[in-house]
């Protein structure tokens, strides 16, 4: 079953053509990661998905359901209903520094999905469980290295029980000796099967935890795949080249 389903969908800013009729579809439980250069649109396709950014032409329904038809978008309850479907993990992290971790992670639950403070802090407290950061519930964000904030991002995120989750470049803003943290994450995550849309450039990870890999650039899918043919074997000149680049790196 196709959980979101994206055809035709163009974005612009000004006189820039971000996104140019970008049409895929990612499987309910599958992985997909998004790979190539910076600038080719991969953020501002998230964003669109997401409602963070309007699009100006195509279509996206997220479970069946149309966020947005031929440009015209859903009626405001309808829309609050479907976006709810997903969640979005900032490569910044995003977090309010004012609050605690704990209330970074109960503040959504309690005012957008109108869960008790104890349920909402039983949901928070189970997900730093899983985050391995009970201990930090009642920390500042500027208390935690940026390996812990990102997983209180993703804990956040997870709160709300989404049906798909996006990922926006998640270990760009660390040191590379705290990537593999976020990775173990997403990793457990794949393992449990929730539907996961990962822009990355880490082109190892994306190889072992993607289900299927798209390589964009110029705001167009240029090819799709297994990561077996898309990364280790690609049949696009534009494809060959990026990756000949990033090895060189």
């Amino acid at each position: 079953m196709d959980i979101i389903q994206v055809t035709g969908l163009s974005k612009s800013f000004g006189t820039l053509r971000v996104l140019k009729d970008i049409s895929f579809t990612v499987r309910q439980g599958e992985v997909a990661a998004i790979i190539g250069p910076s600038g080719s649109g991969k953020s501002t396709l998230l964003r669109c998905i997401t409602h963070l950014e309007l699009a100006e032409g195509g279509s996206i329904s997220v479970d069946g359901s149309a966020l947005v038809r031929d440009g015209r978008y859903a009626p405001p309850e309808e829309l609050r209903r479907i976006c709810l479907k997903m969640g979005l993990v900032f490569q910044n992290f995003n977090l309010f520094p004012h609050f605690s971790v704990l209330r970074n992670i109960t503040e959504a639950q309690v005012h957008v999905l109108r869960r008790s403070k104890q349920e909402a802090e039983r949901r928070a407290t189970a997900l730093l469980d899983k985050m391995g950061l009970r201990e930090k519930a009642a920390a500042y964000p500027f208390e935690l290295s940026g390996g812990q904030q990102q997983r209180v991002s993703i804990a956040r995120a997870l709160a709300l029980d989404p049906e798909v989750l996006f990922f926006d470049e998640p270990t760009s803003a660390l040191d590379p000796e705290l990537t593999g943290e976020i990775l173990r994450v997403i990793r457990q995550l794949a393992a449990e099967r929730m539907t996961m849309v990962i822009v990355t450039h880490e082109i190892p990870f994306a190889r072992e935890v993607a289900d299927r890999v798209f390589f964009m650039d110029g705001g167009s899918f240029i090819e799709e795949g297994p990561p077996a043919e898309v990364i280790d074997r690609p049949r696009e000149e534009r494809t060959k080249n990026f990756l000949a680049r990033l090895s060189r790196e």
